[in-house]
Protein backbone atom coordinates (compact mmCIF):
# COMPACT_ATOMS: atom_id res chain seq x y z
CA UNK A 1 0.00 0.00 0.00
CA UNK A 2 1.43 3.39 -1.00
CA UNK A 3 1.95 6.13 1.58
CA UNK A 4 -1.18 8.21 2.13
CA UNK A 5 -0.89 11.89 1.31
CA UNK A 6 -3.94 12.41 3.47
CA UNK A 7 -5.49 10.44 6.31
CA UNK A 8 -9.09 11.39 7.02
CA UNK A 9 -10.74 9.85 10.07
CA UNK A 10 -14.50 10.55 10.24
CA UNK A 11 -16.28 9.69 13.47
CA UNK A 12 -19.81 10.06 14.78
CA UNK A 13 -20.81 10.13 18.41
CA UNK A 14 -23.24 7.54 19.74
CA UNK A 15 -24.02 6.10 16.30
CA UNK A 16 -25.60 2.66 16.14
CA UNK A 17 -25.09 0.48 13.06
CA UNK A 18 -28.86 0.06 12.67
CA UNK A 19 -29.19 3.75 11.71
CA UNK A 20 -27.17 3.30 8.49
CA UNK A 21 -28.80 2.11 5.30
CA UNK A 22 -25.84 -0.10 4.33
CA UNK A 23 -26.56 -1.89 7.63
CA UNK A 24 -30.28 -2.16 6.91
CA UNK A 25 -31.97 1.10 7.96
CA UNK A 26 -34.95 1.87 5.71
CA UNK A 27 -36.13 5.06 7.43
CA UNK A 28 -33.44 7.15 5.71
CA UNK A 29 -30.92 6.47 2.98
CA UNK A 30 -27.32 7.26 3.91
CA UNK A 31 -26.34 7.43 0.25
CA UNK A 32 -22.87 8.87 0.71
CA UNK A 33 -21.86 6.27 3.28
CA UNK A 34 -23.43 3.58 1.09
CA UNK A 35 -21.15 4.71 -1.75
CA UNK A 36 -18.14 4.76 0.57
CA UNK A 37 -19.00 1.22 1.64
CA UNK A 38 -19.01 0.14 -2.02
CA UNK A 39 -15.35 1.18 -2.35
CA UNK A 40 -14.09 0.22 1.12
CA UNK A 41 -13.34 -2.63 3.45
CA UNK A 42 -16.24 -3.03 5.86
CA UNK A 43 -15.14 -4.48 9.18
CA UNK A 44 -18.30 -6.32 10.15
CA UNK A 45 -17.17 -7.20 13.68
CA UNK A 46 -15.89 -3.84 14.92
CA UNK A 47 -16.33 -3.19 18.65
CA UNK A 48 -15.74 -0.09 20.72
CA UNK A 49 -13.38 -0.16 23.68
CA UNK A 50 -15.85 1.74 25.87
CA UNK A 51 -19.54 2.68 25.99
CA UNK A 52 -18.54 6.20 27.10
CA UNK A 53 -17.30 9.03 24.88
CA UNK A 54 -14.02 10.04 26.53
CA UNK A 55 -12.45 6.59 27.03
CA UNK A 56 -13.56 5.43 23.58
CA UNK A 57 -12.03 8.49 21.91
CA UNK A 58 -8.82 8.26 23.89
CA UNK A 59 -8.46 4.63 22.82
CA UNK A 60 -8.74 5.74 19.19
CA UNK A 61 -6.11 8.43 19.75
CA UNK A 62 -3.61 6.22 21.59
CA UNK A 63 -4.21 2.65 20.42
CA UNK A 64 -4.46 1.67 24.09
CA UNK A 65 -7.30 0.36 26.19
CA UNK A 66 -8.61 2.84 28.80
CA UNK A 67 -6.87 1.08 31.71
CA UNK A 68 -3.60 1.44 29.79
CA UNK A 69 -3.83 5.11 28.79
CA UNK A 70 -5.45 6.24 32.07
CA UNK A 71 -8.43 8.00 30.43
CA UNK A 72 -11.22 5.71 31.61
CA UNK A 73 -14.10 7.96 32.71
CA UNK A 74 -16.29 10.78 31.47
CA UNK A 75 -16.56 12.06 35.02
CA UNK A 76 -13.34 11.55 36.99
CA UNK A 77 -10.36 13.91 36.45
CA UNK A 78 -8.54 11.60 34.04
CA UNK A 79 -7.81 13.50 30.81
CA UNK A 80 -5.65 12.06 28.08
CA UNK A 81 -2.01 12.56 29.05
CA UNK A 82 -0.50 15.12 26.67
CA UNK A 83 2.89 13.53 27.26
CA UNK A 84 1.83 10.09 26.02
CA UNK A 85 2.09 9.17 22.32
CA UNK A 86 -1.09 9.84 20.34
CA UNK A 87 -2.16 10.02 16.70
CA UNK A 88 -1.64 13.76 16.41
CA UNK A 89 1.84 13.81 17.93
CA UNK A 90 3.12 10.72 16.14
CA UNK A 91 1.97 11.87 12.71
CA UNK A 92 3.09 15.46 13.31
CA UNK A 93 6.57 14.23 14.24
CA UNK A 94 6.79 12.49 10.87
CA UNK A 95 5.81 15.58 8.89
CA UNK A 96 2.01 15.47 8.79
CA UNK A 97 -0.07 18.58 9.40
CA UNK A 98 -2.73 17.70 11.96
CA UNK A 99 -6.28 19.05 12.06
CA UNK A 100 -9.45 18.33 13.97
CA UNK A 101 -12.94 19.66 13.31
CA UNK A 102 -15.70 18.97 15.80
CA UNK A 103 -15.78 17.08 19.07
CA UNK A 104 -12.60 16.29 21.01
CA UNK A 105 -13.73 15.26 24.53
CA UNK A 106 -10.28 14.04 25.53
CA UNK A 107 -10.82 15.55 29.00
CA UNK A 108 -13.80 15.29 31.38
CA UNK A 109 -16.29 18.15 31.03
CA UNK A 110 -16.96 20.10 34.27
CA UNK A 111 -20.66 19.23 34.26
CA UNK A 112 -21.19 20.64 37.75
CA UNK A 113 -20.37 24.17 36.57
CA UNK A 114 -23.05 24.31 33.89
CA UNK A 115 -25.86 26.89 34.15
CA UNK A 116 -29.11 27.29 32.20
CA UNK A 117 -28.77 31.08 31.92
CA UNK A 118 -25.24 31.50 30.59
CA UNK A 119 -22.60 29.93 28.37
CA UNK A 120 -19.24 29.77 30.17
CA UNK A 121 -15.63 30.23 28.97
CA UNK A 122 -13.84 27.22 27.46
CA UNK A 123 -10.46 28.61 26.43
CA UNK A 124 -8.47 26.34 28.77
CA UNK A 125 -10.00 23.26 27.17
CA UNK A 126 -9.11 24.41 23.66
CA UNK A 127 -5.53 25.14 24.73
CA UNK A 128 -5.29 21.67 26.28
CA UNK A 129 -6.59 20.00 23.12
CA UNK A 130 -4.08 21.89 21.00
CA UNK A 131 -1.31 20.72 23.35
CA UNK A 132 -2.05 17.15 22.26
CA UNK A 133 -0.47 17.98 18.91
CA UNK A 134 -3.36 19.49 16.94
CA UNK A 135 -2.15 22.16 14.50
CA UNK A 136 -5.59 23.33 13.36
CA UNK A 137 -8.67 22.98 15.61
CA UNK A 138 -12.26 23.98 14.92
CA UNK A 139 -13.93 23.01 18.19
CA UNK A 140 -17.54 21.93 18.64
CA UNK A 141 -17.09 19.77 21.73
CA UNK A 142 -20.56 18.14 21.86
CA UNK A 143 -24.03 19.58 21.31
CA UNK A 144 -24.73 20.17 24.99
CA UNK A 145 -21.17 21.24 25.76
CA UNK A 146 -21.45 23.89 23.05
CA UNK A 147 -24.49 25.23 24.88
CA UNK A 148 -22.81 25.13 28.28
CA UNK A 149 -19.37 26.45 27.23
CA UNK A 150 -18.05 28.85 24.60
CA UNK A 151 -16.26 26.70 22.06
CA UNK A 152 -15.66 27.85 18.48
CA UNK A 153 -19.10 26.75 17.33
CA UNK A 154 -21.06 28.39 20.13
CA UNK A 155 -19.22 31.68 19.63
CA UNK A 156 -20.29 31.73 15.98
CA UNK A 157 -23.80 30.51 16.84
CA UNK A 158 -24.11 33.34 19.36
CA UNK A 159 -22.96 35.92 16.82
CA UNK A 160 -25.57 34.57 14.40
CA UNK A 161 -28.28 35.00 17.04
CA UNK A 162 -29.25 31.35 17.69
CA UNK A 163 -27.32 30.34 20.82
CA UNK A 164 -29.89 31.47 23.41
CA UNK A 165 -32.73 29.55 21.76
CA UNK A 166 -30.56 26.45 21.54
CA UNK A 167 -29.51 26.80 25.19
CA UNK A 168 -33.13 27.19 26.29
CA UNK A 169 -34.16 24.07 24.37
CA UNK A 170 -31.32 21.96 25.79
CA UNK A 171 -32.26 22.95 29.35
CA UNK A 172 -36.01 22.49 28.83
CA UNK A 173 -36.91 19.35 30.83
CA UNK A 174 -40.30 19.06 29.12
CA UNK A 175 -38.58 18.21 25.85
CA UNK A 176 -36.85 15.21 27.47
CA UNK A 177 -33.83 15.81 25.20
CA UNK A 178 -35.85 15.52 21.95
CA UNK A 179 -36.76 18.68 20.02
CA UNK A 180 -36.30 20.24 16.55
CA UNK A 181 -33.14 22.31 16.22
CA UNK A 182 -34.21 25.94 16.92
CA UNK A 183 -32.48 27.57 13.98
CA UNK A 184 -31.63 27.09 10.30
CA UNK A 185 -30.35 23.63 9.37
CA UNK A 186 -27.02 25.12 8.30
CA UNK A 187 -26.37 26.14 11.91
CA UNK A 188 -26.94 22.69 13.41
CA UNK A 189 -23.72 21.53 15.13
CA UNK A 190 -23.13 18.73 12.62
CA UNK A 191 -23.75 21.02 9.65
CA UNK A 192 -21.22 23.47 11.13
CA UNK A 193 -18.61 20.71 11.52
CA UNK A 194 -19.16 19.62 7.93
CA UNK A 195 -18.92 23.19 6.62
CA UNK A 196 -15.76 23.97 8.59
CA UNK A 197 -14.13 20.74 7.41
CA UNK A 198 -14.85 21.43 3.75
CA UNK A 199 -13.64 25.04 4.07
CA UNK A 200 -10.42 23.82 5.67
CA UNK A 201 -9.81 21.10 3.10
CA UNK A 202 -10.33 23.48 0.21
CA UNK A 203 -8.03 26.11 1.71
CA UNK A 204 -5.23 23.77 2.79
CA UNK A 205 -2.37 24.20 0.31
CA UNK A 206 0.71 23.20 2.28
CA UNK A 207 3.11 20.60 0.92
CA UNK A 208 2.86 18.58 4.12
CA UNK A 209 0.72 15.45 4.08
CA UNK A 210 -2.47 15.86 6.12
CA UNK A 211 -4.12 14.06 9.01
CA UNK A 212 -7.66 15.32 9.61
CA UNK A 213 -10.03 13.96 12.24
CA UNK A 214 -13.61 14.98 11.44
CA UNK A 215 -15.63 14.43 14.60
CA UNK A 216 -19.40 14.88 14.44
CA UNK A 217 -21.06 15.22 17.86
CA UNK A 218 -24.32 13.80 16.49
CA UNK A 219 -26.40 11.77 16.60
CA UNK A 220 -25.55 11.85 20.34
CA UNK A 221 -28.26 13.53 22.37
CA UNK A 222 -29.72 16.04 22.43
CA UNK A 223 -31.85 14.47 19.68
CA UNK A 224 -32.36 17.66 17.72
CA UNK A 225 -32.52 17.29 13.95
CA UNK A 226 -33.77 20.33 11.99
CA UNK A 227 -37.35 20.28 10.75
CA UNK A 228 -36.36 19.92 7.10
CA UNK A 229 -34.54 16.69 7.92
CA UNK A 230 -37.40 15.37 10.06
CA UNK A 231 -39.56 15.52 6.94
CA UNK A 232 -37.14 13.24 5.08
CA UNK A 233 -37.66 10.29 7.43
CA UNK A 234 -39.95 7.39 6.49
CA UNK A 235 -41.65 7.04 9.87
CA UNK A 236 -43.30 3.78 8.79
CA UNK A 237 -39.88 2.12 8.62
CA UNK A 238 -38.11 3.34 11.75
CA UNK A 239 -35.51 0.96 13.22
CA UNK A 240 -37.09 -1.83 15.24
CA UNK A 241 -36.81 -1.64 19.00
CA UNK A 242 -35.89 -5.04 20.38
CA UNK A 243 -38.14 -5.74 23.36
CA UNK A 244 -39.44 -8.63 25.40
CA UNK A 245 -42.06 -8.18 28.14
CA UNK A 246 -40.51 -8.46 31.58
CA UNK A 247 -36.92 -8.83 30.37
CA UNK A 248 -35.58 -6.17 32.77
CA UNK A 249 -37.93 -6.84 35.67
CA UNK A 250 -35.39 -9.03 37.46
CA UNK A 251 -32.83 -7.41 39.73
CA UNK A 252 -30.16 -9.60 38.12
CA UNK A 253 -30.20 -7.28 35.09
CA UNK A 254 -27.72 -4.41 35.05
CA UNK A 255 -30.29 -2.01 33.57
CA UNK A 256 -33.12 -3.00 35.95
CA UNK A 257 -33.20 0.30 37.87
CA UNK A 258 -32.90 2.41 34.74
CA UNK A 259 -35.90 0.65 33.24
CA UNK A 260 -38.22 0.35 36.27
CA UNK A 261 -36.89 3.30 38.32
CA UNK A 262 -34.63 3.17 41.34
CA UNK A 263 -31.56 4.59 43.05
CA UNK A 264 -29.28 3.30 40.28
CA UNK A 265 -31.36 4.60 37.39
CA UNK A 266 -28.30 5.80 35.53
CA UNK A 267 -28.70 4.92 31.88
CA UNK A 268 -28.08 8.35 30.41
CA UNK A 269 -31.54 9.86 30.46
CA UNK A 270 -33.73 7.67 32.62
CA UNK A 271 -33.74 10.70 34.91
CA UNK A 272 -35.70 12.71 32.35
CA UNK A 273 -38.47 10.08 32.37
CA UNK A 274 -41.34 10.04 34.84
CA UNK A 275 -40.22 8.29 38.01
CA UNK A 276 -36.68 7.97 36.61
CA UNK A 277 -37.97 4.93 34.72
CA UNK A 278 -37.38 4.39 31.00
CA UNK A 279 -40.48 2.19 30.91
CA UNK A 280 -42.53 5.37 31.30
CA UNK A 281 -41.49 6.82 27.95
CA UNK A 282 -44.51 6.66 25.66
CA UNK A 283 -44.73 5.15 22.20
CA UNK A 284 -45.19 8.66 20.86
CA UNK A 285 -41.95 9.68 22.56
CA UNK A 286 -40.02 6.78 21.02
CA UNK A 287 -41.37 7.65 17.58
CA UNK A 288 -40.20 11.26 17.98
CA UNK A 289 -36.85 10.06 19.27
CA UNK A 290 -36.20 7.60 16.44
CA UNK A 291 -37.43 10.02 13.78
CA UNK A 292 -35.11 12.78 14.97
CA UNK A 293 -32.18 10.38 15.48
CA UNK A 294 -32.48 9.05 11.93
CA UNK A 295 -32.91 12.59 10.60
CA UNK A 296 -29.68 13.62 12.32
CA UNK A 297 -27.91 10.65 10.72
CA UNK A 298 -29.22 11.81 7.33
CA UNK A 299 -27.86 15.32 7.97
CA UNK A 300 -24.46 13.89 8.86
CA UNK A 301 -24.47 11.73 5.74
CA UNK A 302 -25.08 14.82 3.60
CA UNK A 303 -22.10 16.52 5.24
CA UNK A 304 -19.92 13.44 4.74
CA UNK A 305 -20.79 13.58 1.04
CA UNK A 306 -19.43 17.13 0.83
CA UNK A 307 -16.32 16.17 2.79
CA UNK A 308 -15.58 13.13 0.61
CA UNK A 309 -15.97 15.24 -2.54
CA UNK A 310 -13.42 17.71 -1.18
CA UNK A 311 -11.02 14.89 -0.24
CA UNK A 312 -11.28 13.19 -3.65
CA UNK A 313 -10.87 16.49 -5.48
CA UNK A 314 -7.66 17.33 -3.63
CA UNK A 315 -6.09 13.90 -3.07
CA UNK A 316 -7.73 11.52 -5.54
CA UNK A 317 -6.71 7.95 -4.69
CA UNK A 318 -3.93 9.02 -2.31
CA UNK A 319 -6.08 9.30 0.82
CA UNK A 320 -6.81 6.81 3.57
CA UNK A 321 -10.42 7.33 4.66
CA UNK A 322 -11.88 5.77 7.82
CA UNK A 323 -15.43 6.03 9.08
CA UNK A 324 -16.57 4.80 12.50
CA UNK A 325 -18.20 5.80 15.80
CA UNK A 326 -16.95 6.16 19.35
CA UNK A 327 -19.80 3.88 20.53
CA UNK A 328 -23.43 3.17 19.76
CA UNK A 329 -26.84 4.03 21.19
CA UNK A 330 -29.67 1.86 22.54
CA UNK A 331 -32.33 3.72 20.50
CA UNK A 332 -35.19 2.27 22.54
CA UNK A 333 -34.16 -1.37 22.34
CA UNK A 334 -34.83 -3.11 25.65
CA UNK A 335 -36.80 0.03 26.53
CA UNK A 336 -33.58 2.07 26.98
CA UNK A 337 -31.67 4.87 25.37
CA UNK A 338 -28.17 6.13 25.91
CA UNK A 339 -25.23 3.84 26.60
CA UNK A 340 -24.30 3.96 30.32
CA UNK A 341 -23.11 0.52 31.51
CA UNK A 342 -24.36 -0.99 28.24
CA UNK A 343 -22.68 -3.90 26.49
CA UNK A 344 -25.61 -4.66 24.22
CA UNK A 345 -24.83 -4.96 20.50
CA UNK A 346 -26.51 -1.59 19.87
CA UNK A 347 -23.76 0.13 21.89
CA UNK A 348 -20.75 -2.16 21.70
CA UNK A 349 -20.86 -3.26 18.04
CA UNK A 350 -20.13 -0.24 15.85
CA UNK A 351 -19.59 0.46 12.13
CA UNK A 352 -16.16 0.71 10.52
CA UNK A 353 -15.33 1.43 6.87
CA UNK A 354 -11.73 1.78 5.66
CA UNK A 355 -10.91 2.98 2.14
CA UNK A 356 -7.23 2.38 1.48
CA UNK A 357 -5.19 4.49 -0.97
CA UNK A 358 -5.44 3.10 -4.47
CA UNK A 359 -8.10 0.54 -3.53
CA UNK A 360 -11.74 0.91 -4.49
CA UNK A 361 -13.45 -2.47 -4.16
CA UNK A 362 -15.97 -3.60 -1.54
CA UNK A 363 -14.47 -6.12 0.87
CA UNK A 364 -16.12 -7.71 3.90
CA UNK A 365 -13.64 -8.37 6.70
CA UNK A 366 -14.99 -10.64 9.43
CA UNK A 367 -12.11 -10.39 11.91
CA UNK A 368 -12.84 -9.21 15.45
CA UNK A 369 -11.42 -5.66 15.61
CA UNK A 370 -11.73 -2.68 17.96
CA UNK A 371 -11.05 1.02 18.49
CA UNK A 372 -7.39 0.51 19.39
CA UNK A 373 -6.74 -0.64 15.82
CA UNK A 374 -7.30 2.82 14.34
CA UNK A 375 -3.96 4.27 15.47
CA UNK A 376 -1.73 1.53 14.03
CA UNK A 377 -3.79 1.51 10.82
CA UNK A 378 -3.30 5.25 10.33
CA UNK A 379 0.40 5.07 11.18
CA UNK A 380 0.97 2.17 8.80
CA UNK A 381 -0.67 4.14 5.98
CA UNK A 382 1.69 7.03 6.75
CA UNK A 383 4.76 4.81 6.86
CA UNK A 384 5.27 5.76 10.52
CA UNK A 385 6.66 3.25 13.06
CA UNK A 386 3.93 1.86 15.29
CA UNK A 387 4.70 2.21 19.02
CA UNK A 388 3.80 -0.45 21.56
CA UNK A 389 0.02 -0.46 21.80
CA UNK A 390 -3.01 -2.74 22.09
CA UNK A 391 -4.11 -2.34 18.49
CA UNK A 392 -3.14 -3.93 15.18
CA UNK A 393 -2.82 -2.57 11.65
CA UNK A 394 -6.11 -3.45 9.98
CA UNK A 395 -4.32 -3.61 6.63
CA UNK A 396 -2.27 -6.59 7.81
CA UNK A 397 -4.36 -9.73 7.12
CA UNK A 398 -2.11 -12.08 9.08
CA UNK A 399 -3.51 -11.53 12.56
CA UNK A 400 -6.78 -12.46 14.23
CA UNK A 401 -8.16 -11.28 17.58
CA UNK A 402 -9.96 -13.91 19.67
CA UNK A 403 -11.43 -11.59 22.33
CA UNK A 404 -12.11 -7.89 22.71
CA UNK A 405 -12.89 -5.79 25.78
CA UNK A 406 -14.88 -2.72 26.77
CA UNK A 407 -13.89 -0.64 29.79
CA UNK A 408 -14.97 2.32 31.86
CA UNK A 409 -15.26 3.52 35.40
CA UNK A 410 -16.27 0.42 37.39
CA UNK A 411 -17.12 -1.40 34.15
CA UNK A 412 -15.48 -4.27 32.27
CA UNK A 413 -16.89 -6.46 29.51
CA UNK A 414 -15.34 -9.17 27.36
CA UNK A 415 -16.63 -10.94 24.27
CA UNK A 416 -15.51 -13.39 21.62
CA UNK A 417 -18.11 -11.86 19.30
CA UNK A 418 -20.77 -14.34 20.39
CA UNK A 419 -20.64 -14.72 24.17
CA UNK A 420 -20.32 -11.79 26.56
CA UNK A 421 -19.46 -11.32 30.22
CA UNK A 422 -20.25 -7.90 31.73
CA UNK A 423 -19.06 -6.84 35.19
CA UNK A 424 -20.26 -3.59 36.85
CA UNK A 425 -18.85 -2.63 40.23
CA UNK A 426 -18.98 1.01 41.30
CA UNK A 427 -20.61 2.14 44.53
CA UNK A 428 -24.17 0.91 44.64
CA UNK A 429 -24.11 0.05 40.94
CA UNK A 430 -23.45 -3.67 40.86
CA UNK A 431 -24.13 -6.24 38.17
CA UNK A 432 -22.91 -9.39 36.44
CA UNK A 433 -24.31 -10.68 33.17
CA UNK A 434 -23.55 -13.49 30.75
CA UNK A 435 -25.14 -13.11 27.32
CA UNK A 436 -25.00 -15.64 24.48
CA UNK A 437 -25.89 -14.36 21.02
CA UNK A 438 -25.81 -17.87 19.53
CA UNK A 439 -28.79 -18.88 21.68
CA UNK A 440 -30.28 -15.45 22.41
CA UNK A 441 -29.34 -13.12 19.53
CA UNK A 442 -31.43 -10.22 20.84
CA UNK A 443 -29.87 -10.42 24.33
CA UNK A 444 -33.05 -10.79 26.37
CA UNK A 445 -31.73 -13.25 28.97
CA UNK A 446 -28.99 -13.06 31.58
CA UNK A 447 -27.73 -16.66 31.61
CA UNK A 448 -25.13 -16.22 34.32
CA UNK A 449 -26.83 -18.69 36.69
CA UNK A 450 -27.47 -21.47 34.17
CA UNK A 451 -25.48 -24.65 34.73
CA UNK A 452 -24.95 -25.19 30.99
CA UNK A 453 -23.24 -21.78 30.70
CA UNK A 454 -20.67 -22.11 33.47
CA UNK A 455 -17.82 -23.41 31.32
CA UNK A 456 -18.11 -20.59 28.78
CA UNK A 457 -18.60 -18.06 31.59
CA UNK A 458 -15.43 -19.29 33.31
CA UNK A 459 -13.42 -18.80 30.11
CA UNK A 460 -14.59 -15.20 29.73
CA UNK A 461 -13.95 -14.36 33.39
CA UNK A 462 -10.42 -15.73 33.08
CA UNK A 463 -9.87 -13.65 29.95
CA UNK A 464 -11.01 -10.54 31.84
CA UNK A 465 -8.49 -11.22 34.60
CA UNK A 466 -5.71 -11.93 32.10
CA UNK A 467 -6.56 -8.67 30.31
CA UNK A 468 -6.08 -6.48 33.39
CA UNK A 469 -3.52 -8.32 35.54
CA UNK A 470 -0.33 -7.65 33.53
CA UNK A 471 -0.87 -3.88 33.75
CA UNK A 472 -2.33 -3.49 37.23
CA UNK A 473 -0.10 -5.90 39.15
CA UNK A 474 2.95 -6.17 36.91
Amino acid sequence: MRRAKAIVLITCDELTREALSFCGNEAVRTRNLDRLCETSTEFERMYTTSPWCLPARCSMATGRYPHQNGAYSNFRPCPLDAGAPNLFQLLKKEGYYTAMCGKCHFAPVPYGQTRPDVTLPYDEFKAYYESLGIDHLELEDDKQVSVWFYDDYSKELDAAGYLKDYRDAVWNREYQKVFPFPGPAGWHPDAWVGRKTVEFLKSYDAEQPLFAWVSFSGPHYTIDAPEEYLRQVDTENLPRRKRKPGELDGTDRIQHDSYVGGKNANVDVSRSADGNACKNYSEEYWKRFLTSYCANVKLIDDQIGEILSAVYEKYGEDALILFTADHGEMMGSHGLWGKHNCAYEEVWHIPLLVRYPGEAAPIADKRLVNSTDLLPTCLAAAGVPIPECDGKDLGDPKWEREYTFAEGEGFLAVTDGTRKYIHVQKGTEQGREFLDLSEDPEEFENRIGRSDCQEALSVLRNKAIEHLLPSLLA
